[in-house]
């Protein structure tokens, strides 16, 4: 169930059963020669799609713009400030939590996004602590989860490519967006990369980042990727954020 292709009645039914909703939330930056600039918006947002299908929760629009400043270098990358990004959380989770959500998995895309999310979390908490009109409500729950850490992905992964996986522009990613939008696969399966596999170091402003890794990639080899590897993480992802959100909004003991 998508929230965006609801109706504000089917919303409030599903309240009725539910309080949880999953966000997917991502970036908009390069990803490499053969990669999609919506890739890390796309991951989370197709694998939360699947999920939802298995699991019937509801899902929200995809925060598809995070902290990408160290891609800049490249054109088409949009990046927040992490202020920007944590007001713009607290005030997506401050409107859900008015309608009665009281669960919220943000489902990641972007590891630059993971500082600045567990830092708007800590935002969404105080604000509730600190205003006296919020005493006696229900208290809410964000949790993060990044769609390679569900459980399973990681092995799968590796299955797949036990070599040249790298940590951006991976081949896991790439093929999950090819999977979404084959059409892309059909424009850029035959960009042909030099290295094969890219170098490594450390991540730090936006030319330093276009001086190290010419063509965007790090540690990775994504001429790997084919849209059933796309199918298969999709596949298993979505099974696993079924069970895992299941269990995030089960009351604990």
């Amino acid at each position: 169930m998508q929230l965006h292709q609801s109706s504000w009645q089917q919303v409030e039914a599903y309240l009725a059963r539910s309080t949880g909703i999953v966000i997917p939330i991502g970036s908009t930056e390069q990803h490499g020669p053969n990669g999609l600039l919506g890739t890390d918006a796309i991951c989370p947002e197709v694998i939360a799609a699947r999920g939802a299908a298995l699991g019937n929760f509801l899902v929200a629009p995809t925060f598809n713009v995070g902290c990408a400043q160290h891609h800049l270098g490249f054109p088409g990358t949009i990046t927040l400030r992490p202020s920007t990004m944590i007001a713009a959380m607290l005030d997506w989770t401050t409107s859900l939590r008015r309608h009665g959500f009281t669960h919220f998995y943000w489902l990641n895309g972007h590891g630059g996004n993971i500082a600045t999310i567990n830092a708007a979390f800590a935002e969404i908490y105080a604000e509730g602590s600190l205003r006296p009109d919020t005493r006696g409500q229900t208290n809410i729950v964000c949790t993060l989860k990044n769609w390679w850490e569900l459980p399973g992905i990681a092995e799968l992964c590796k299955e797949m490519y036990p070599t040249g996986h790298g940590s951006h522009a991976t081949p896991s990613e790439i093929s999950v967006t090819w999977f979404a939008y084959p059409q892309a696969a059909e424009v850029l399966s035959t960009v042909s990369m030099s290295p094969r596999i890219a170098p490594v170091g450390p991540i730090r402003d936006a030319e330093d980042y276009r001086r190290r890794f010419p063509d965007g990639r790090i540690g990775s080899d994504p001429t790997q990727a084919s849209i059933e590897d796309g199918r298969r993480i999709v596949e298993a992802a979505a099974g696993a954020l079924a069970q895992d959100f299941a269990r995030f909004c089960t009351p604990s003991e």
